[in-house]
C-alpha cells in the first residue's frame, strides 16, 4: 500500500500547494492551504485513509513533504501560516515536472541536513533515499515534527480566536498591562467613549518628565489597518511623542512601509503575532490580574527533526 505514495505523486501535491499559496502572497493558514490544495488535487481513496499513528494520510503526507521545502528555503511557516518564499517561487517556475520539483526539495534538505551538527543518533538518518518509492515510511519516522507543527497551529489558532473575541476595552488594558511589565509607566487608559485616536499613554519614568511619551492606539478588529489609518494616528503625535499602533488584524503593506519611513512621527506597528510574542517574553513580569487576561502555559514536545 505504501508504494501508492510516490515521489511523483508527492511532487503533484506540493506543486498544487505552491500554486494555491502563490495566489496568496501574504500566506494562508495551513488548514486553509490544505483545503485549497485538495480542491486542486483531490485525494485518492488510499490518501483518504488513516496514516500510521493516526490522522488522515493526505494531510500527513503533504505536511511531511513541506519539511523538505522549508529546509530548502522554499516555504516559510509562521504561527501556522504558510508562505512561499522568493526562492520557492523561482523553484516553482524552474522545476515544472512534479517529480523533479520534489527531488530538488529533498536534495536541498540533505544539503541543509549535512550542515547541521550531527549526533550518534543521527547516523543513517535522513528524510528519504533516492531509490525510495514512497514517502510514507519516512514520514512515520518524522511524524513527531508534524505532530508538533499541528499542535502549534491549534494552540495559535485558539489564542488568536480568544483575542479577537476579547472586548475592545479589555484588549486596551491587555496592551497597557504588557507595557507595564516591559517597564513603562502607564499614565492613562482610555475609558469607553471617544478617545481622540489615543487609547493608552505611557511614560519612561513615573512622573512622565523624561521624553518621549508614548501614545498608543489599539485596534482589536480583524481587518488590516490601512495607510489612511496609520496617517490619522501620526497626526495626533507631536515632537515629544512616539507612537505605538497595536492592531489585532495587522497592517497593509503600504501602512507598514509608511511607518518605517516616516522619521518625523516615529511609529512602531505591532501585529497580533508580535503582541503575543511579547506577552510570552514578559509573562513572568506580568501582575496576576494581567495574566488572567491571557493565561498561557508552555507544553513540551519531543521533536526529533531539527
Amino acid at each position: 500500500m505504501a508504494a501508492q505514495i510516490t515521489r511523483k505523486r508527492t511532487g503533484e501535491l506540493l506543486r498544487g500547494l505552491f500554486g494555491a499559496l502563490n495566489e496568496a502572497p501574504e500566506g494562508l493558514p495551513a488548514s486553509t492551504a490544505l483545503r485549497q490544495l485538495e480542491a486542486r488535487v483531490p485525494a485518492t481513496t488510499f490518501e483518504e485513509g488513516q496514516f500510521p499513528g493516526g490522522g488522515r494520510r493526505y494531510d500527513k503526507i503533504v505536511r511531511f513533504a513541506t519539511i523538505d521545502c522549508v529546509k530548502a528555503g522554499w516555504l516559510a511557516k509562521q504561527k501556522g501560516v504558510w508562505t512561499v518564499t522568493e526562492a520557492g517561487q523561482q523553484a516553482y517556475q524552474t522545476y515544472t515536472d512534479p517529480e523533479t520539483f520534489y527531488r530538488q526539495a529533498v536534495k536541498l534538505y540533505h544539503v541543509w541536513k549535512a550542515s547541521q551538527p550531527r549526533s550518534p543518533a543521527d547516523a543513517g538518518s535522513g528524510t528519504q533515499s533516492d531509490d525510495m518509492g514512497s514517502v510514507e515510511d519516512a514520514a512515520v519516522e518524522q511524524s513527531s515534527g508534524v505532530t508538533f507543527e499541528q499542535a502549534y497551529e491549534q494552540a495559535w489558532g485558539e489564542i488568536e480566536r480568544y483575542l479577537h473575541a476579547m472586548g475592545p476595552y479589555d484588549f486596551q488594558h491587555l496592551v497597557a498591562d504588557l507595557l507595564k511589565a516591559m517597564g513603562y509607566h502607564i499614565a492613562w487608559v482610555s475609558p469607553p467613549g471617544k478617545d481622540g485616536g489615543v487609547d493608552v499613554v505611557a511614560h519612561n519614568d513615573p512622573l512622565g518628565t523624561r521624553p518621549p511619551s508614548i501614545k498608543v492606539q489599539v485596534k482589536r478588529v480583524a481587518q488590516r489597518v490601512t495607510l489612511d489609518g496609520v496617517k490619522a494616528f501620526a497626526a495626533v503625535l507631536d515632537d515629544d511623542n512616539v507612537g505605538l499602533f497595536v492592531s489585532a488584524g495587522g497592517f497593509t503593506k503600504d501602512a507598514d512601509e509608511y511607518a518605517r519611513s516616516h522619521a518625523k512621527r516615529r511609529i512602531t506597528l505591532v501585529n497580533l503575532e508580535q503582541l503575543v510574542d511579547l506577552w510570552i517574553e514578559f509573562y513572568t513580569r506580568l501582575e496576576d490580574t494581567a495574566r488572567r487576561r491571557l493565561p498561557l502555559t508552555p507544553i513540551h514536545f519531543l521533536k526529533l527533526d531539527a
